[in-house]
């Protein structure tokens, strides 16, 4: 039998991820009654003070090619890795303001164990391997390249 790789999928959403596309992910699981929990990371900008400049937004860009790919790799190397139903990742793509969200990865299993494990390795991944990059944008207009930490 042959077994089916899934595709790569585009992971990547235009400005901040809002609220009512999160709400609307979540809804669509209830029609999916093996799921017993659901894990979710919201990565949100922060307002923080470099050199005495407040930054007010980040410009997120990728060459989403790429870093599509990657997001495939990291998510089938998650589910080879733990027992999900199903997972999520979201990543922003050009300005986000300070306070709104950039980064949505929604992991769910049959129990909870699994999803929060999952939802810790995949932020880890996606921190050290996926190919985007920031543009801290600070108050005064000025703007500098964003360091993960």
């Amino acid at each position: 039998m042959e077994i089916k790789k899934n595709k790569v999928k585009n992971c990547f959403i235009i400005g901040p991820i809002s609220s009512n596309f999160i709400g609307n992910s979540i809804a669509k699981h209830q029609t999916k009654k093996n799921i017993g929990a659901h894990q979710i990371f919201l990565g949100q900008v922060r307002a923080d003070q470099i050199n005495n400049k407040e930054v007010i937004a980040i410009d997120y860009s990728a060459q989403e090619e790429m870093a599509n790919k990657v997001f495939h790799d990291i998510r089938e190397k998650t589910f080879e890795k733990f027992d999900l139903t199903c997972m999520h990742i979201h990543h922003s793509i050009g300005v986000v303001n300070a306070g709104e969200i950039c980064l949505f990865v929604f992991a769910s299993s049959k129990h909870r164990k699994n999803a929060q494990a999952a939802i810790e390795y995949l932020i880890e991944e996606i921190k050290s391997k996926a190919p985007i990059f920031g543009k801290e944008i600070f108050e005064d207009k000025t703007h500098q390249w964003k360091i993960n930490t």
